[in-house]
């Protein structure tokens, strides 16, 4: 059996099982890519020059463990390996953290944001940080910005933590743990730009979540932690307490995925642009400083 012979069956295990994508990949094929390439210590960019290798009846048998424990559990493959890619930079991932898939990586990346910043762009926040890729990506993109990355889980500061290490960006990005605004301190100033993915999940959309999601930590994703239901809970009080820590040229890029119906029936006067990104245009948004009232 080749490599590539032994993904062809492992993807149609994965289909025949019907799990659920979303985490890093959007078909069988490419899920069990990943995993096999990973049980084989391929890098999954280097299919094409191992997909006629023979594979050992060990390096099958491990392969097979992999996938068949992707089905048994329906655990994200991010959390299998342990490791997670957003616009091709790699991060550590485990069960504290979602797994990173911002569409905000996007309008970073493509040079959408560009627009919106000036010369005088240095401080830039990321709320609800996770893993931190947001925060990474963003030192990143920007050498000359400071960013600071909060969120109100330890567990994931955490893994955010070993993140900005493993980028070496330690020196240029600040984390710190509260809720929302309370996370940020009035030493830092206020911002030019605000990045943010929060949990904004409605509950009709939380309670027919597939598996795979459910695996993932409910702070991160349910957007009904004060007692609503359309998803808005965190982003009211986010929008609430933005001009505070705006500058006066500022802008705050915020995600809502498929929420834009619950997001513009609670936020009806509330002047935006909507940003194109691979999923449509009408899942990460930004607002001008200017646009609050």
């Amino acid at each position: 059996m080749t490599v590539l012979e032994l993904i062809e069956r492992s993807s149609a295990r994965l289909e025949a099982a019907g799990v659920s994508f979303g985490h890093g990949t959007t078909n069988a094929f490419d899920e069990a890519a990943w995993l096999v390439l990973w049980r084989l210590g391929v890098p999954l960019h280097a299919l094409d020059d191992v997909a006629a290798r023979p594979v050992t009846a060990a390096e099958q048998a491990a392969a097979v463990a992999l996938v068949t424990e992707r089905i048994a559990s329906r655990r994200p493959a991010a959390y299998l390996t342990g490791e997670a890619w957003l616009q091709g930079v790699p991060f550590f991932v485990d069960e504290r953290v979602i797994v990173p898939r911002s569409l905000i990586a996007e309008v970073m990346a493509d040079g959408t944001l560009d627009a919106w910043l000036t010369a005088r762009t240095r401080q830039v926040l990321d709320l609800c940080t996770g893993n931190g890729s947001l925060a990474v990506l963003a030192a990143l993109a920007w050498p000359e910005v400071s960013v600071y990355a909060t969120d109100i889980s330890a567990d994931a500061l955490a893994v955010a933590r070993i993140n900005v290490e493993r980028h070496g960006l330690g020196g240029r990005i600040t984390l710190a743990q509260g809720d929302g605004w309370t996370a940020v301190d009035p030493a830092w100033g206020r911002f030019d730009l605000v990045l943010c993915n929060p949990p904004y999940v409605n509950r009709d959309s939380m309670a027919a979540l597939p598996a795979e999601y459910r695996a993932e930590p409910s702070l991160a994703l349910d957007g009904n932690v004060d007692g609503g239901s359309d998803g808005m809970d965190f982003i009211r009080r986010l929008l609430a307490g933005a001009p505070a820590h705006l500058n006066p040229n500022a802008v705050l890029v915020l995600e809502i995925g498929h929420e834009r119906a619950h997001f513009e029936a609670a936020f009806p006067r509330l002047p935006v642009v909507w940003l194109p990104t691979s999923a449509g245009d009408d899942q990460v948004l930004l607002i001008e400083r200017g646009a609050f009232a």
